[in-house]
């Protein structure tokens, strides 16, 4: 890896789908109010590391600074 790329910071792949999420929701998203389609979606977007669980267990919040990648 290349000091500019380290610089840069790290990309995380997304789809179309995931990017919208990503600019329809603010940076902390009330997980009840998510919809089942919506709600799969963050499913991912945890697993990527995009977003974390709050340690209410209730509540998403964004992880990454981004909202173009």
């Amino acid at each position: 890896m290349k000091i500019h790329q380290l610089l840069s910071g790290i990309h995380i792949p997304m789809t179309n789908q995931e990017q919208q999420f990503i600019q329809r929701h603010d940076t902390d998203v009330k997980i009840t109010s998510l919809d089942e389609h919506d709600t799969w979606i963050a499913q991912n977007l945890v697993r990527k590391g995009a977003y974390g669980v709050s340690n209410d267990g209730s509540t998403l919040t964004r992880t990454i600074n981004e909202t173009n990648k």
